[in-house]
């Protein structure tokens, strides 16, 4: 009976705190110019770990060693200079009208001669098209000819990287990542309808660096559980705060949805939590670094964990949290089905999202190394009409924050329930 009286005090309390934590501000400081994309130019990434650092000081947080960072390194190409693309005379615009292949070498000022590879001669094979003239660069086409010969021609691309500058065309969405890799050419997807098939000559102007060590780290805090703490389980809550940083020193990403909103929402459970939270356990929250070059953070900390993963009872990840109008969906639930069973429970009496929608295992974020280690886990996101993703429109005020309220509260309720 005390256990339940404490359970219906716990909920009654999380259900009446306030709203002093202010999430959409954090957001769009995260998503501002000064991160740059919170990547990997001009340290846009160390900046972001240190404000998540300061935040999870203000909010009480403490760190689980000397410091908020859990420092590690990876390698990975950027682009901190010029970037400018010009077709004959019209000048393109980086983001809108094109893209550099996340791998992409450097140009130097150059003028390239436009090749319109033949789909046809393309698809036999790549010995047509060699040897390529170091001012010549190559334009294919790959998409709008079935499956299997998209594949083929996909397949093809990536051979014609391996000797010559590539143009890609793209029928609909430019959508940039990060590579940890540099290759030996320069490389392109420009969207088709920014380009004559008539167009003679490109001017290209791209500066590349690539790091073969660059320097980053996950952010870690935690709440200490009320008695014996280090014989107590933990509950741990992650969110990646990296994104893809900047294309040339005008264009970056500000990765709104993906996934400032993920850190406001770790922010926002942290600062409830640090209020009233269930004494029995301690809790963890972790904001990763290297998400988008590969999972690289959350794999770091599973190889060298600052807590011992089995003292986890539970984790919960959270990325693209600024929607949420079409409910939410949880990779592992197939997994995890008493678990999933009890966030249903609870979201069917307080009527927090509209859906919720099962999913299975997935190596899509950075539950997935906790998950292998054998750690219960939940990756949530949120399901909407906003379909910026990896693109320069993901910007905070694209978000609707449809659920983000209600969904906070139904995580609390859920965390709060083990």
């Amino acid at each position: 009976m005390r256990q339940a009286l404490s359970l219906v005090l716990l909920l009654f309390t999380l259900s009446c705190l306030g709203q002093d934590f202010q999430y959409r501000q954090t957001i769009d400081s995260l998503c501002s110019p000064s991160f740059g994309g919170r990547g990997y130019v001009d340290q846009g990434a160390p900046k972001a770990a240190q404000y998540i650092g300061a935040q999870f000081k203000k909010i009480g947080l403490k760190p689980l060693t000397k410091k908020y960072q859990q420092y590690f390194s990876f390698p990975v190409q950027t682009f901190p200079g010029s970037c400018s693309f010009v077709l004959d005379k019209d000048t393109l615009v980086p983001g809108k009208d094109f893209i550099v292949d996340p791998a992409s070498s450097a140009v130097q000022a150059n003028q390239f001669k436009l090749v319109f590879c033949n789909a046809a001669k393309l698809y036999q094979g790549v010995n047509n098209f060699k040897p390529c003239p170091a001012n010549h660069i190559l334009v294919v086409q790959a998409f709008g000819f079935g499956g299997d010969t998209n594949k083929v021609l996909q397949t093809r691309l990536l051979e014609l990287k391996q000797f010559a500058p590539t143009i890609e065309l793209i029928e609909k969405k430019l959508t940039w990542s990060v590579s940890q890799k540099a290759s030996a050419y320069p490389a392109f997807k420009i969207l088709s309808s920014a380009i004559s098939l008539d167009a003679k000559e490109a001017f290209i102007d791209l500066d590349a660096q690539f790091y073969s060590k660059f320097q980053t780290s996950n952010v870690v805090g935690f709440l200490k559980a009320k008695k014996n703490a280090k014989h107590k389980p933990f509950i741990v809550l992650t969110a990646h705060y990296d994104h893809l940083g900047k294309m040339g020193q005008d264009t970056y990403f500000p990765g709104a949805n993906d996934n400032a909103s993920g850190v406001g929402m770790l922010l926002y459970i942290a600062n409830e939590l640090s209020n009233y939270r269930n004494p029995e356990f301690n809790y963890a929250f972790i904001a990763f670094g290297g998400e988008e070059a590969g999972l690289v953070g959350s794999n770091y900390f599973v190889a060298h964990p600052l807590i011992e993963l089995n003292s986890i009872r539970f984790l919960l990840n959270t990325d693209i949290m600024g929607s949420g109008e079409q409910g939410i969906t949880v990779v592992n639930a197939t997994l995890f089905n008493e678990e999933f069973e009890l966030l249903n429970k609870i979201n069917k009496d307080g009527n927090f999202v509209s859906e919720i929608k099962s999913r299975g295992p997935a190596a899509n974020s950075d539950h997935y190394y906790f998950t292998q280690a054998g750690v219960p886990s939940f990756f949530i996101y949120t399901m909407g009409p906003n379909k910026h993703y990896h693109d320069i429109d993901d910007c905070s005020s694209q978000l609707s924050y449809a659920a983000f309220e209600p969904l906070a509260q139904l995580f609390l309720r859920f965390l709060s329930s083990f």
